[in-house]
């Protein structure tokens, strides 16, 4: 597309986001203020205190992010209706957390959690999986912070005069700048404060926009005859899914529901919860949020197929910014609408990639360097450590987020979700049966892993598993399964020296492992 997306801002505008991003140093600020002693639990989790409406909001903030703006809403602009199937699997994803957060919350404040590893190195005593399991969720948290980080340049563009290319370096740039700055002075606490703000105006911001669309283009009644009339080519997204899509829809149910609970940022804000009764009110409160969030995307998709057809690829990941430009010629009211739209398409992207980084951080010097290389180190050194690092990785990320744009070919932000669930969704067995089931065992566990990701990536570029229209981490995942069960339930010839087998481990009683003090 050679013309901007969105009207550039005028002054106004980039002063309102310019103290929005002033008032998140702030919060930093003040998070760093509020430490009470210089420990991994207060830096990662704020000392485990967290009440129901930061938690609910820091939970809301963090699942809600740029993929779910601009990348949904671009998914529903390709396939029509049948993307609403998102509102589904994003409910599902609060049905996963209840099959194992309220145990593994109670565990924690048992044990001293503080790394979804803790859980898994202290439940299983397997050491290939304590270098095995943090490995993989880095990658997959370094996957999902590739895909805000490359929503962050293409939110800021257009909102300037500046070139395209441009305007998206100085939107990684700037953004994830002032991200490292504000977590790098207050940890968790700057984290979840400003999700508090975030969230508040990721669902003011939807619920405005929601009423200007439907006030503007006459809604989801006059897009289905546009879609109808359009021909062939718009015809099947209206049309009711076929077996494949389907297929696709209990695909993404079971993926989403089962990978996103066991986000390792999320499993952290469990640990953080101030108890089980907080932790159980919020993830009610979650239930809620898909109608207004993943609703909304789907609406701007086939509204936006209707009215602006043509867009494929990745180019359809900004319909979004069309309808916007659209609705900011219309009327002032629509112009400062659409500035307070994209100050919470800043804040859903940011507070995603504050919560991966913080997490990505803690599990590369707790679970790698210290269980590893130094079990000696301090605690103080490793939460230095962990800051230095978080530069690093945004350093990293930010590059190859602006190396991938000018690729000809740009992955699609769904694309790169489905690539992190297929990593994360073979957590499954490790997590939700484990925490319940005492006879699966480390061994099993761990070569049930390694076989699910085997099968998972194998299957990448296979025909038939495209068309069949299940993700390829499930058929991962049933093997992963398979492997874990009927491991554990063979009898070990030497039960004492099988890792994972000891019961005693599961005992509410029992100490902590090393490293889980």
């Amino acid at each position: 597309m050679n013309e901007p997306a969105v009207l550039p801002f005028g002054p106004g505008a980039l002063t309102f986001i310019g103290l929005y991003l002033a008032a998140l140093l702030v919060l930093g600020w003040l998070g760093g203020r509020a430490r009470r002693e210089d420990t991994l639990r207060d830096f990662y989790l704020g000392g485990g205190s967290t009440g129901l409406l930061v938690l609910f909001l820091t939970l809301y903030a963090t699942q809600y992010s740029g993929n779910t703006l601009f990348g949904f809403s671009g998914k529903a602009y390709r396939v029509g209706f049948s993307w609403i199937t998102c509102v589904h699997f994003m409910t599902a994803i609060t049905a996963g957390y209840l099959l194992f957060a309220p145990a593994l919350h109670a565990r924690s404040r048992q044990h001293g959690y503080i790394t979804p590893q803790d859980f898994l190195h202290h439940r299983y005593r397997s050491r290939l999986f304590d270098l095995v399991g943090p490995l993989v969720m880095i990658a997959a948290l370094a996957n999902f912070l590739l895909a805000q980080l490359i929503a962050m340049g293409r939110a800021l563009q257009g909102l300037t005069t500046l070139p395209d290319h441009t305007a998206f370096v100085w939107g990684v740039v700037l953004l994830a700048g002032v991200m490292l700055v504000y977590e790098t002075l207050g940890g968790f606490r700057a984290v979840a404060w400003t999700d508090v703000i975030q969230g508040v105006i990721l669902m003011s911001g939807i619920v405005a926009l929601t009423g200007m669309i439907l006030l503007r283009y006459g809604g989801l009644g006059d897009a289905t005859r546009m879609l109808l009339e359009g021909g062939s080519a718009t015809r099947d997204r209206v049309l009711p899914p076929d077996g494949p899509a389907l297929r696709s829809w209990l695909s993404y149910i079971l993926i989403f529901g089962l990978g996103a609970a066991l986000y390792p940022q999320a499993i952290q804000r469990l640990y953080a919860a101030r108890s089980a009764r907080v932790l159980a009110r919020s993830l009610a409160l979650m239930a809620f949020m898909p109608l207004l969030t993943a609703g909304f995307a789907v609406l701007v998709g086939v509204v936006g197929a209707a009215h602006h057809p043509g867009l494929t690829g990745s180019d359809s990941d900004r319909i979004l910014t069309l309808l916007c430009r659209e609705i900011q010629q219309a009327s002032p009211l629509g112009h400062a609408l659409v500035v307070l739209l994209f100050s919470a398409v800043l804040a859903a992207l940011m507070s995603t990639a504050d919560s991966c980084l913080l997490t990505i951080s803690s599990m590369a010097t707790k679970d790698i360097y210290q269980r590893f290389l130094d079990p000696d180190a301090s605690e103080a050194s490793l939460t230095r450590m962990g800051k230095v690092l978080s530069w690093v990785v945004v350093a990293i990320a930010a590059g190859i987020a602006i190396w991938l744009e000018t690729r000809p070919a740009t992955p699609t932000l769904v694309r790169l979700l489905d690539l992190k669930f297929d990593l994360l969704v073979q957590f499954v067995p490790a997590f939700m049966l484990g925490i319940h089931w005492n006879r699966l065992r480390g061994g099993p566990v761990c070569a049930g892993f390694l076989t699910g990701l085997a099968v998972t990536y194998s299957l990448y570029g296979n025909e038939a598993v495209a068309r069949s229209g299940f993700h390829h981490g499930l058929y991962g995942l049933a093997a992963n399964l398979a492997v874990a069960i009927a491991g554990s339930l063979r009898r070990p010839r030497n039960r004492s020296t099988e890792p994972g087998a000891r019961a005693p481990i599961l005992r509410s009683d029992g100490p902590p492992a090393d490293g889980d003090r």
